[in-house]
């Protein structure tokens, strides 16, 4: 058995920034993958992800976003790669909403993460947001909040530029390999594969919703199948280019489930994108439905696109199928397993995790390497669930 500072199962948006983040700091580091991220098969992929700066799931988030949009330009100067467009976020809400975005008063905590760390925003009436963009069918009584430092990320192309850089710098990959178990005994930890065994002072399982399976112990994930959807405009697609619409989240009014999406990227036959939120039905990485029927398109459409994007059409170019990896408060869980010092559980997860993935694996890397984090994790210890 090779033996290696770190061994990280899973690289997808954590897995290949701890990678990558580790092997820069000239630790021997190996990265497994049952596949060959950017895959679709969980998390990070669909072509864009929010970024925002000012986190209504809590402030202590914040820090991590912010160090995130530096990690992401340097990662640009030294790649070349176009990961990171800021061309604003609308979060629109109103005193009578039923959406919730993940937590209470994510308007309002968004607000006050703005506030405290200086994030430059402007808070806009229902006529302001029309003005604006008038294929956005506010009602009077909704406001909005915009951020015009925030924006989208390519989470394929992140996972890409962040693997190639661990190469570069000296990691191992070793992909289509699938973990089986791990032992961590006898002052190591001993991963076995379906292919071999590895050997290294510490574990880091940032395996999204493979991770339940994994780490032998219990927990307080479950996993949700979200869907992502992609439908033509009425017309030219230029007023949903990025210059000239912003990402946007929507606490709708009417219903508990709110929405979100994107400008378009993909010139006019790549459609819109468009998502809500499920969380009804947990269900699992193995046997999870990855086809999207007609009538879940028909659906969407009808309830969540058409009464508020009217620019839209029912045409849907594409879908896409991901995965949640779910606390009961909307949460991360960056901790050493409660069974070995040596392993480290790396879920930033509940639907918001991938705008702070290149600093949790800076954090990772530092704790494996420096012995602790300069970010303050406490909030993600797995002991909160105990309370």
């Amino acid at each position: 058995m090779n033996g290696y500072d770190a061994i990280v199962v899973g690289l997808g948006a954590v897995g290949s920034a701890a990678t990558y983040q580790l092997a820069k700091r000239g630790a021997r580091v190996l990265g497994i993958d049952q596949y060959a991220p950017p895959h679709h098969q969980g998390s990070s992929h669909g072509g864009t992800r929010i970024t925002r700066l000012a986190i209504g799931e809590g402030e202590h988030y914040t820090p991590l976003a912010m160090r995130a949009h530096e990690i992401w330009r340097d990662i640009e100067h030294e790649t070349g790669s176009d990961l990171l467009c800021t061309n604003g976020a609308l979060v629109i809400s109103s005193a009578n909403k039923a959406a919730i975005t993940h937590v209470e008063g994510f308007f309002e905590n968004t607000v006050a993460a703005a506030k405290r760390f200086g994030i430059e925003h402007e808070l806009l009436d229902a006529h302001e947001i029309r003005r604006r963009w008038p294929l956005f069918a506010v009602s009077d009584e909704e406001f909005g909040y915009f951020e015009r430092g925030a924006g989208f990320v390519k989470p394929e192309t992140c996972i890409h530029a962040q693997l190639r850089l661990a190469e570069k710098y000296g990691a191992t990959l070793h992909m289509h390999e699938k973990v089986t178990g791990f032992d961590s005994a006898e002052g190591h930890v001993t991963v076995t594969t379906n292919t071999g065994r590895y050997q290294a002072e510490r574990l880091i399982v940032a395996a999204g919703a493979w991770l339940p399976d994994i780490i032998g112990c219990a927990h307080p994930f479950k996993i949700f199948r979200q869907v992502q959807y992609w439908f033509a405009p009425t017309g030219s697609i230029a007023p949903f280019r990025p210059d000239r619409f912003p990402v946007f989240i929507w606490e709708l009014r009417k219903t508990r489930q709110g929405i979100y999406g994107f400008p378009a990227i993909d010139g006019m036959t790549g459609g819109v994108k468009v998502a809500t939120e499920e969380f009804k039905t947990a269900t699992d990485a193995q046997t999870v439905a990855r086809e999207v029927s007609r009538e879940e398109i028909a659906a969407m459409y009808e309830n969540f696109v058409a009464p508020h994007l009217p620019g839209l059409t029912p045409h849907c170019v594409k879908t896409a199928t991901c995965l949640y990896t779910v606390t009961p408060d909307f949460g991360f869980v960056i901790d050493r397993h409660p069974q070995s010092e040596r392993v480290i559980l790396a879920s930033p997860c509940s639907g918001h995790g991938f705008k702070h993935s290149p600093a949790i694996g800076e954090a990772l890397a530092e704790i494996v390497v420096d012995g602790g984090s300069r970010q303050n994790l406490d909030a993600f210890r797995l002991s909160r669930f105990d309370r």
